[in-house]
């Protein structure tokens, strides 16, 4: 630690500087916080490559084994609205996996794979599925 000296009057008081680029709020030197992120980076891409092997991502292992409910296979990716709305609507009356309303369900897979698409969904893509989101309330009797 850097120290300095500071003189009032007569008597001599010490006074404790730390500077910021030794020290953190952590109290360890950048070098060892840098050994130790390196570590904890190894650590985590070990763990991760493990579990890549099964899925690469956690929301198809939702898809696939959730109680949402089961539906048809690719229905977001393919077909108009029209289809999408009434294959959910197909799904969700049948699905004995769901813990919600048949509506419900419907719907939070829909804005489930919207959200999950996120900025890599075309915006053609998105329009279709904001379409089924409407033909899907009609289709339930929730238009409004």
């Amino acid at each position: 630690m850097a120290t300095t000296t500071k003189r009032s009057g007569t008597s001599r008081a010490k006074k404790t500087v730390t500077h910021a680029s030794t020290r953190s709020k952590g109290g360890r030197p950048a070098r060892q916080r840098h050994a130790q992120a390196q570590a904890a980076h190894r650590d985590r891409s070990a763990a991760s490559s493990r579990s890549n092997s099964r899925s690469k991502y956690w929301s198809h292992r939702v898809m696939e084994t959730s109680d949402a409910m089961d539906i048809e296979k690719d229905i977001f990716k393919t077909g108009s609205a029209d289809e999408i709305a009434q294959s959910l609507k197909r799904s969700s009356t049948h699905s004995r996996r769901r813990k919600g309303t048949p509506f419900q369900s419907a719907m939070s897979m829909l804005n489930f794979y919207i959200n999950r698409a996120g900025r890599n969904l075309p915006k053609t893509r998105r329009n279709t599925l904001q379409q089924a989101k409407r033909r899907l309330r009609e289709a339930f009797g929730r238009a409004p």
